[in-house]
């Protein structure tokens, strides 16, 4: 039997990582036979997926933060092929914040992350895929709007290297008493919702922003998307905040939001409204989002509180 056969998409901003370099000649030696492409423009990450599938790859691994995960899990996904006639995806956190990681358990360890692609069988993972104005995208972790997408876009990357996560919040806190609400409808099954909201998540996964937990129930591979929405709070900021200090974020979160799960919600407004899907920021007036259940398979830990049935 050949050895498997990997592929390491790896963003560039980590090419010079000497842990990852160490990590990846430790599997080697171990009979795995692993190559490494190194993404440095727009397009590459799509052209080392179809070179790996051409090449008959077993697993493609996301060497990156959340919005790497994203753009090769999307690759995969607009494929002409069923989840099992394609690569399997594994992860190696390497962003700033790596809120899909986190949430998933995936070891900080870029050795042990690379295990877990070996010992852990992949399993259906359910992603996002959303109609805008300028076409389709798809995102594996969470689509969000509002006060959130404007500090994760507005965040410096200097600041983001220095501080990583905190980063976020430092933004945040100093756009607090300019949140400007956003009007917008949403529809989907049995749901309906109008009105002017400073928050928006569309969560497969929980978490974006640096550890904002927008969608804290999410599952993967559940069908169904977890929305949350956070209506301009008014009077109640004051409230909102004491919950936060004393009870946590998702006391807070419970108190004020709107939150539904769905296998699609349609959203519009009469201004374009910015999404940011795993760290791309989306303008349309209008989006259909769906969630397509078991689009790719992926190596993610046995415990993972993200699925709904356990890994094999």
């Amino acid at each position: 039997m050949p050895p498997p056969h990997w592929r390491l998409i790896l963003n560039g901003k980590s090419a010079g990582d000497d842990d990852l370099r160490g990590a990846v000649q430790t599997l080697r030696e171990s009979g795995i036979a692993l190559e490494v492409r190194v993404t440095w423009e727009d397009g590459d990450a799509e052209r080392y997926v179809a070179e790996a599938i051409a090449d008959g790859v077993d697993t493609v691994i996301a060497a990156g933060g959340d919005g790497t995960l994203s753009e090769v899990a999307a690759t995969l996904a607009h494929r002409d092929a069923n989840a099992e006639a394609l690569p399997s995806l594994g992860l190696v956190p390497l962003g700033t914040a790596n809120d899909f990681a986190t949430a998933a358990g995936i070891p900080d360890g870029l050795l042990a992350a690379l295990q877990l692609v070996r010992e852990v069988v992949a399993a259906p993972l359910d992603l996002l895929r959303i109609d805008a104005d300028d076409g389709i995208h798809w995102c594996a972790n969470l689509a969000s709007g509002g006060f959130g997408t404007e500090v994760t876009v507005e965040t410096d990357e200097g600041l983001k290297k220095m501080l990583g996560g905190l980063a976020y919040l430092i933004t945040g806190i100093a756009r607090l008493g300019r949140i400007d609400p956003l009007q917008a409808r949403l529809r989907g099954p049995d749901f309906a919702w109008e009105g002017d909201l400073i928050a928006l998540g569309i969560g497969n996964g929980r978490q974006a922003g640096g550890g904002q937990a927008l969608c804290p129930d999410a599952l993967v591979d559940d069908g169904q998307l977890d929305l949350t929405i956070v209506p301009d709070l008014s009077g109640d900021v004051a409230a909102t905040v004491g919950t936060l200090i004393k009870e946590g974020k998702h006391a807070a979160l419970d108190r004020v939001a709107t939150r539904i799960r769905l296998p699609w919600v349609e959203l519009a407004s009469d201004e374009p409204l910015t999404l940011n899907l795993d760290g791309e920021p989306v303008a349309s007036r209008r989006f259909r989002v769906d969630c397509v259940a078991g689009r790719v398979r992926m190596h993610l830990p046995l415990a993972c509180p993200l699925r709904l049935k356990p890994c094999a």
